[in-house]
Formats: structure tokens, C-alpha cells, sequence
């Protein structure tokens, strides 16, 4: 009995850690990327998070496009570091990158801006790793760092003021990732789930009247949480305009 009780308790116990442990990712993992066309070798304003202009340049435009990583949506917003794994042409540190879309290449999980895939190279080799097209990388999960900028939450283009709102949270930092989004509805004194519409772009039509408040299931640092931004959308708002929030992800 007593062999019984341990052993239950050690599985219960990897049980737990576990789904810790996988989140944290906390080591490298061998890949591949790429890289996509681009004009001006920065990101692009339609990706699929829905991110727009600020996927474009956010970062320095070192973004990127993932498959797997991608999580349909969940993913968007996360931060990696990737560096190809070729000592005669590849930078130690590589690159650290936003994901600001979804793409798949050839058995890549990253195809990376051309500026973030040039960042992966020594100096003077960038033109020999284009040359590659496609190269081996190992990647880590690393926190978003927004020096000077606290969570904001976008009012997407796409919303109809005032029957419709679509809305996309910039500036994402941590390890975070947020699962849900939900609005407090004042005269039934309970929240309400928006729809995932696509990437990182949630959206409600019907909306409560006033000022919108807010809450992001997020999964971070302190495992599964519940954030509030109160009054974070004003009630008259205008859609491709980005709110300041007094919250901040880790």
C-alpha cells in the first residue's frame, strides 16, 4: 500500500511538472528556416495574426512566419531566439525574432524577414547564407522585451464603430500567451467571451455600451492567470487606434 501511495504521488507529481517543464522551453531545438520576399526586408502588413503596420516593423522588423509555433493564433506574438548552426558563416547569438504570421516551407518552422535572416549571419557572410535558402537552426523560447511600452490593445481596422469591434493586443512581453479575451457586460454583471476571429485578432458584435473593460487569459511566468484592463477602450472609439493599457505580461 504504502509502495502504492508513492508511486501514485510520483506520477501525479510528472504529471504537474511536466506540462511545466514543456512550456518553459528552456533549451534549443534543431530546425530549419527560410526566408520570404520582400522590397524593403522588412515584415508584412498582412500577416496572418493580424497584427498589420506593427508587424511590418515592430522589432527592428526582425519577425517571422511559423507553422507548428504558429498554435492557430495562440502563437502569434511569441518571441524566439534562432541561429543557424554553420560555424563558418553563422553568428553565435543569431537572431531573436516576433512572430507576426504564418508559413509553412520546406520542413521549416521559421521563414524568417530578410533582415532577421541576414541577423543570423557573421559579418560579410550574409550573401553566403541567402545563397542557402534554406539552412539548419536550433531555437529557444525567449521573453518579449518592449523597452518603454506597457501592453496596448488595438482597435482593428476591420471593426464598425459602434456594432462591431475586432481588437489585437501589441506589445506582448514575457513568455506570455493569451488564450482568451473576454468583455465585461455591466448590465448582466458578467464577462463575455469574443470569438478568436483569426490569428491574434479577437472580435464582438453587440457590444455593451460605455467605456469597454477587458480581461486576457493568459499563460506566462505564473502559470494560468486571468488579467483585467478596466476601461481600457473608451466608449467612443475609432477603429486603428491603439490603447494604452496599465497591465504588463511577463
Amino acid at each position: 500500500m504504502g509502495f502504492s501511495l508513492k508511486l501514485q504521488y510520483c506520477l501525479v507529481s510528472v504529471m504537474v511538472l511536466l506540462p511545466a517543464v514543456c512550456y518553459s522551453q528552456d533549451y534549443f531545438v534543431k530546425s530549419r528556416a527560410t526566408y520570404y520576399g520582400s522590397p524593403d526586408c522588412l515584415g508584412t502588413p498582412s500577416g496572418a495574426c493580424g497584427f498589420g503596420e506593427y508587424g511590418k516593423s515592430v522589432n527592428d522588423a526582425n519577425v517571422a512566419g511559423v507553422s507548428r509555433l504558429y498554435k492557430n493564433g495562440t502563437g502569434c506574438g511569441a518571441c524566439y531566439q534562432v541561429r543557424c548552426t554553420n560555424p563558418q558563416i553563422c553568428a553565435d547569438n543569431g537572431v531573436n525574432i516576433v512572430v507576426t504570421d504564418y508559413g509553412e516551407g520546406e520542413n521549416t518552422d521559421f521563414i524568417l524577414s530578410p533582415r532577421a535572416y541576414a541577423r543570423m549571419a557573421r559579418p560579410d557572410t550574409a550573401a553566403h547564407l541567402f545563397a542557402y535558402g534554406v539552412v539548419d537552426v536550433e531555437y529557444q523560447r525567449i521573453p518579449c522585451q518592449y523597452g518603454g511600452y506597457k501592453t496596448q490593445v488595438k482597435v482593428h481596422e476591420h471593426s464598425k464603430y459602434p456594432n462591431y469591434l475586432a481588437i489585437v493586443v501589441l506589445y506582448q512581453a514575457g513568455k506570455s500567451e493569451i488564450l482568451s479575451v473576454d468583455i465585461w457586460q455591466e448590465d448582466c454583471k458578467e464577462w463575455i467571451g469574443m470569438r478568436r476571429a483569426y490569428g491574434a485578432v479577437f472580435d464582438m458584435a453587440n457590444l455593451p455600451s460605455g467605456d469597454i473593460s477587458l480581461r486576457f487569459q493568459v499563460r506566462g511566468s505564473a502559470g494560468l492567470t486571468w488579467v483585467q484592463a478596466p476601461n481600457v477602450i473608451p466608449k467612443y472609439w475609432k477603429a486603428g487606434v491603439a490603447y494604452e493599457t496599465d497591465i504588463q505580461l511577463y
